[in-house]
């Protein structure tokens, strides 16, 4: 009698990987329809959910079908679904929702840019000119609002979920004064800032960003008194002296961006100020699959890439740093601790 290893073989391995674009596309038809959202904590048979997001119930049957083969949504035996833990991080109201990460990883552009990796490759630079005329996050806010919000709405969520994990890592003693730089809407400040009553610290981000920074941290906000907010591009300049400095996440621009930022950081602080460099590797972490998938997407868009933990400590000691302790922040995230040399 002939068995089936339940262990798929290399070629049915390989015809998985190259329809890998079925499953993503599946998760974002998923995400859009607001299907999660619609499937409460009893079973509910296809009819009802169909109703529910206003879709034919064969077509989303095909839909859930597929993604229950991979472990988002699960059918009971009389063919009805129920969440899976998968499936709860695609509802908005999930604690650590991956709603808005799963549809900026499949945004409409991202369909033109993947199929031309052969050609960033062989550059080494970014497409996104030649495709759009125009660079990516000039299209992004020029023609594409709708991709924006999504890209905010994501960076927003993973920000606030990776600053609940770094405030409770840092030791902070000895640390009255710190700069977020580039830091977004200040979600890591305001969670510092929290955490830390005697802290002060300073935002500096690009003047359309920290015009939405975390209400928390603007006038009238309860950590306003302790914080300033500072329109500014890092690359050009970093006007403001603290004890640390967290930079986190940005470092995945071109190599002139990122020299121009660290050796800013460096002319900005005193001898011996803490410089905290946060960022996703493409090595040692368990993440590795979903950070180099990013590091193809930087290439692709920016013509930038992820850093291994060897190329972001070369970065940092050419800038002046000296690298101290490393540690992982989550699953996704490394801490590089440095000092400014004297």
């Amino acid at each position: 009698m002939t068995t089936v290893s339940s262990t798929p073989q290399p070629a049915m391995q390989l015809r998985e990987l190259v329809f890998g674009a079925a499953c993503a596309a599946a998760v974002r038809a998923a995400a859009r329809l607001g299907v999660a959202d619609a499937l409460g904590e009893e079973p509910a048979d296809v009819e009802e959910l169909a109703a529910a997001v206003k879709a034919e119930p064969r077509p989303l049957r095909r839909l859930l079908r597929t993604l229950s083969c991979y472990g988002i949504f699960d059918e009971t035996e009389d063919g009805r679904y129920i969440h899976t833990d998968m499936s709860r991080l695609l509802r908005d109201d999930a604690p650590n929702s991956l709603r808005y990460i799963s549809l900026w990883c499949t945004e409409p552009w991202t369909w033109d840019a993947w199929p031309r990796l052969d050609e960033a490759v062989r550059s080494g630079s970014s497409v996104f000119q030649d495709l759009y005329g125009k660079e990516f996050f000039d299209y992004l806010h020029q023609d594409a609002p709708e991709s924006a919000q999504v890209f905010n709405r994501a960076m927003t969520t993973s920000s606030r979920q990776s600053a609940e994990d770094l405030a409770e890592l840092l030791d902070l003693t000895g640390v009255s004064s710190v700069a977020d730089i580039g830091g977004g809407q200040g979600h890591v400040l305001a969670s510092l800032l929290e955490k830390h009553p005697a802290l002060r610290g300073t935002l500096l981000d690009l003047p359309r960003v920290v015009e939405n920074a975390d209400p928390r941290l603007r006038d009238g906000g309860p950590l306003a008194a302790r914080a300033t907010i500072l329109p500014g591009d890092c690359r050009r300049e970093i006007p403001v002296q603290a004890d640390m400095y967290i930079i986190k996440n940005i470092l995945e621009w071109d190599d002139d961006s990122t020299r121009s930022t660290l050796r800013n950081v460096v002319a900005a602080a005193r001898p011996g100020a803490r410089v905290l460099v946060i960022e996703n590797l493409v090595d040692d972490s368990p993440s590795m699959k979903f950070t180099t998938a990013m590091d193809l997407l930087l290439l692709l868009n920016v013509g930038g890439a992820k850093h291994s933990k060897e190329s972001l400590v070369s970065r940092m000691t050419e800038a002046g740093l000296r690298v101290g302790d490393i540690r992982p922040v989550n699953a996704y995230l490394h801490a590089f601790d440095s000092t400014v040399a004297d």
